[in-house]
């Protein structure tokens, strides 16, 4: 049997003040949130944490999905692992393979349509500025 090497990436949250929530999770997981624009991730505060992204909404909230799960996977896996979720059910709906440096994903739909991201992280040596 296969052992498949998969965790949790970052949870994603639209706020409608992503600074403030962040600060609030920060002092949560005693995580430091990162500068930046208008959205705010806060990375996970040592081993076994998590990570998560702070954006501003978009609009009101509806019964529409505000929260999904970014899955990590190993650097050179993620094509792999899209393809075995799909097999498994799971519906293809886009990559973004050169929005930062630091990480490429796919995102994809469960059996009930909640979108959920497959990431993978270079490694440091391999990351640009």
């Amino acid at each position: 049997m296969t052992t498949h090497k998969i965790t949790l990436g970052a949870i994603n949250l639209e706020a409608r003040n992503p600074a403030k929530l962040a600060e609030f999770w920060a002092a949560v997981t005693g995580a430091s949130p990162a500068p930046g624009g208008d959205s705010v991730y806060l990375p996970p505060a040592g081993a076994g944490g998590f990570g998560m992204f702070f954006q501003p909404m978009t609009e009101p909230r509806s019964e529409r999905q505000t929260i999904h799960l970014d899955l990590t996977v190993p650097w050179g896996a993620r094509q792999a692992e899209v393809d075995r979720l799909v097999s498994l059910g799971a519906t293809y709906q886009w990559d973004v393979l050169d929005e930062v440096p630091h990480v490429q994903w796919t995102t994809l739909a469960d059996l009930e349509g909640n979108l959920f991201c497959v990431a993978e992280h270079p490694p440091a040596n391999e990351q640009t500025a």
